[in-house]
């Protein structure tokens, strides 16, 4: 079966978005196929949670999950980057 053949694992949009994660050697096909096919617990929301959910995202995770049992405060907001002031309280 040739590489025209084989059936396509992304969509256009998909392949366009992880091109260059699939270019390189220590990641490829295979790599991103398993980024799309795994599940992530990130547990706590706050500084270094909140950058590790959008990185893990835009690096096509399949499945994210975030457990913080905590309130969103406005002397937090500058740290975590995934809420506004419209999350305070929550």
């Amino acid at each position: 079966m040739t590489s025209s053949e084989t059936p396509s694992l992304f969509s256009a949009n998909e392949w366009l978005r992880y091109t260059r994660h699939i270019q390189l050697p220590q990641i490829g096909v295979g790599g991103q196929t398993r980024l799309q096919q795994s599940r992530v617990l990130v547990i706590g929301c706050g500084g270094l949670g909140s950058p590790v959910l959008l990185y893990l995202a835009a690096a096509g995770v399949g499945q994210l999950t975030a457990v913080d049992g905590d309130v969103v405060e406005l002397t937090n907001l500058q740290r975590q980057i995934i809420y506004t002031e419209e999350d305070l309280g929550r």
